[in-house]
């Protein structure tokens, strides 16, 4: 949201590519990820896929004591990969470094996101995030969700309304339906709240659009400005 507005707060910690599930597996211990990035991957990302794989989020949550912390779950649209005795999230990051490639992964199996298996890991990894916000300084921090829908449609180049196709191609070779999707998003949302009582900010419908201009490119999760404009007046409001 903040590259796109420009308004980042001063003192921001960014956890993403990774899935509940995940964040409380153990860390996965042969594998070994470059201090300079791969190529076709920025620090950052690289970044991402080292605390994803070493599980050291959560460490990193509770030393930078946040007066604020935001939950988005659009990042749970990937698929969790079973590796040894843990669980990784199967991000493009991960797929773009190269590091699957690596013996650690070798025996490695994918849990499909709209698997049953991955729902009962989702909800169990819910209840050890509440628990874990319970017994942590964290307890002291204010929780928001952001309630999010991957759009139906796009504004296109010349600012006509476009439908996206139902199938959503998530990364190569890696495609979700988007109707199934939301409804995963809409129950992960609604049981996530209710076991955390997070404050919850969503945009107005009217602006859940794609936008073929969006910095990062078309897709049912890059809006257009007025949406994330609507979700910064709401965090504001919450005193971010």
């Amino acid at each position: 949201m903040w590259p796109i507005l420009g308004e980042a707060p001063a003192d921001l910690l960014y956890v993403s590519r990774t899935s509940l599930p995940s964040l409380f597996a153990r860390p996965l211990t042969d594998a070994v990820v470059a201090s300079d990035p791969p190529p076709g991957l920025a620090r950052h990302q690289n970044n991402a896929v080292r605390a994803d794989l070493k599980k050291s989020s959560l460490a990193a949550l509770i030393d930078h004591r946040p007066t604020h912390l935001i939950f988005d779950f659009i990042d749970e649209r990937f698929d969790l990969l079973a590796a040894g005795d843990t669980l990784v999230t199967h991000s493009w990051e991960l797929e773009a470094s190269g590091y699957l490639a690596q013996p650690a992964f070798s025996s490695a199996r994918i849990v499909p996101r709209a698997s049953t298996q991955c729902d009962q890991l989702w909800r169990e990894a819910a209840l050890e995030m509440a628990t874990f916000l319970q017994l942590t300084p964290l307890r002291d921090t204010q929780i928001i969700l952001h309630a999010s829908q991957w759009a139906q449609r796009y504004l296109d180049r010349a600012g006509q309304l476009r439908d996206f196709d139902p199938d959503v191609m998530i990364f190569d070779g890696n495609v979700g339906r988007l109707d199934d999707h939301n409804a995963l998003l809409a129950g992960y949302q609604q049981r996530f709240a209710q076991m955390t009582g997070a404050a919850r900010v969503s945009a107005a419908p009217e602006l859940v659009m794609g936008d073929v201009g969006h910095r990062w490119g078309l897709s049912p999760f890059h809006y257009v400005a007025d949406y994330y404009r609507d979700i910064w007046r709401q965090l504001r409001a919450l005193g971010i």
